[in-house]
């Protein structure tokens, strides 16, 4: 397992208004993050608030390329961004105690904070497709290039951790900073994290990871070490 410390590009907010942020998604334009009675979104170039829209939003937050869904207590809510009207309502698995959500494989996946679980779950019906078992808390959950990320938050401690979907095992570690929380996670899917900051009312951008296959080069065609899966 690789473990190195988490590279903080970027802090945005707070926002005016909002005393904390849970999940936190991106629609390939604006970053949208619940801020609990509210689901809001700013532009990541300027840093400027955009959107709100008037909805319960308490824990993860995620985009299918067209609606949003997020987690109110022990449901999940499918939402038309441009209208903000709740167009169907599923069950959350945890029933109240999730956090983190993501789409991926045209699926949910929904984290549960204190099971140390991760949920796929089936966008229709609620239906539990698959279970991975985790050795930390769940916060945030992302996929970007084929690969499963989760936050983690435990007292002081949070960090990042890239695990095998089949299996659970940490395979990579980015370490937060003592006192740096992440409550929320999303990819923009190249290579920064946009990290959800809890009670400090922040969204942060972390680096990802850049791996490049075995036997590639750099652009400047200097060898690169690769990191091992």
């Amino acid at each position: 397992m690789k473990r190195s410390s988490a590279e903080i590009i970027s802090e945005y907010g707070p926002f005016p208004g909002v005393d904390s942020v849970g999940g936190v998604t991106y629609d390939g334009e604006r970053v949208w993050f619940a801020a609990g009675d509210t689901l809001a979104a700013f532009d990541p170039a300027s840093g400027e608030a955009s959107r709100t829209i008037d909805v319960a939003a308490h824990a993860g937050t995620a985009f299918d390329g067209q609606h949003l869904f997020q987690i109110a207590e022990n449901r999940i809510q499918k939402i038309d961004p441009d209208t903000g009207r709740v167009l169907a309502t599923i069950p959350a698995p945890g029933a109240g105690a999730d956090s983190g959500l993501a789409w991926a494989e045209g699926t949910l996946w929904v984290g549960q904070y204190r099971d140390r679980k991760i949920h796929q779950v089936d966008p229709e019906t609620g239906a539990i497709l698959r279970t991975i078992a985790c050795d930390r808390f769940v916060t945030g959950v992302t996929w970007v290039d084929g690969e499963l990320w989760h936050g983690t938050w435990e007292g002081d401690e949070s960090d990042l951790r890239r695990v095998d979907p089949r299996t659970g095992e940490v395979l990579e570690v980015l370490e937060m900073p003592p006192g740096v929380g992440v409550s929320g996670l999303e990819s923009d899917g190249g290579e920064q994290f946009f990290c959800g900051g809890g009670n400090s009312g922040k969204v942060r951008t972390v680096r990802r990871t850049r791996r490049i296959p075995a036997g590639a080069s750099d652009s400047a065609g200097a060898s690169v070490t690769v990191t091992s899966k």
